[in-house]
């Protein structure tokens, strides 16, 4: 039995992470048939989600369930590509896993009003009295993350010039293409359509959602990868608070 750890349909997107939104469109893209449940981050190792239980093998991260799958079914998400594809491929993800989701992160923890709309949420379970200064501690260690690794000592407008860069370059090398390398999708447009659908969700009041949504090829783009990948995903309900 295969089961994901994530989280459900949250700030108007099938997960309210990109990388958990990745892994469940690799595990369809490869065919594995998996159930989902609620992610508990205080019970793995890297504190994190998305996570897999392949018959009592605990795979952490994305990349590495990726991994699992594709040598445990001697598949590749790769497949039919170039080498220079690949190598694009693996590019294109790279730049918006690792930049554009620092824009759409700050957009979403460091401004209060969509903070306390969104992420808030995420501390529903912890007990009232406590409740202010936890998120008061984890928003500033988030902060102080983003000014260690750099990204967070631009200024907001600075931010967003190097996200719409990220996206234009998505956009120009999508085209006229349904998808990133042709008519069918690959691994690259798991991760790539992933942080595109969770950067332009209409729920927060963010810059990211008209720089995205005002291209048609990159809403016609987000339309089919959440027909094809999240119609049918079910989760279970959460416990309420």
């Amino acid at each position: 039995m295969i089961t994901l750890y994530g989280w459900g349909p949250m700030f108007d997107c099938p997960s309210p992470s990109p990388y958990v939104m990745k892994t469940i469109i690799q595990l369809q893209m490869l065919g594995v048939e998996f159930d989902c449940a609620m992610a508990d981050l205080e019970t793995v190792s890297k504190h994190k989600a998305p996570y897999v239980d392949d018959g009592g093998t605990l795979i952490q991260d994305s990349n590495f369930i990726r991994s699992h799958f594709e040598k445990k079914l001697g598949r590749s998400l790769d497949a039919g590509l170039s080498d220079s594809e690949k190598a694009t491929g693996w590019a294109l993800e790279r730049m918006a896993e690792g930049h554009l989701t620092k824009c759409m992160a700050a957009q979403r923890w460091m401004k209060d009003d969509n903070f306390f709309k969104g992420p808030a949420q995420f501390f529903a379970h912890v007990p009232a009295d406590a409740r202010d200064q936890v998120i008061a501690d984890v928003r500033e260690q988030i902060a102080a993350g983003g000014v260690a690794e750099g990204f967070g000592r631009h200024a907001e407008a600075e931010q967003l010039d190097l996200a719409a860069r990220d996206i234009e370059a998505i956009r120009l090398h999508l085209g006229d293409q349904d998808y990133l390398f042709g008519s069918s999708p690959t691994g690259p447009d798991a991760a790539v359509s992933a942080v595109l659908i969770s950067a332009a969700t209409e729920f927060f009041a963010s810059p990211l959602t008209d720089m995205i949504r005002k291209h048609e090829t990159l809403v016609g783009y987000m339309d089919r990868m959440t027909k094809a990948y999240f119609t049918s995903v079910r989760w279970p309900v959460p416990e309420m608070a």
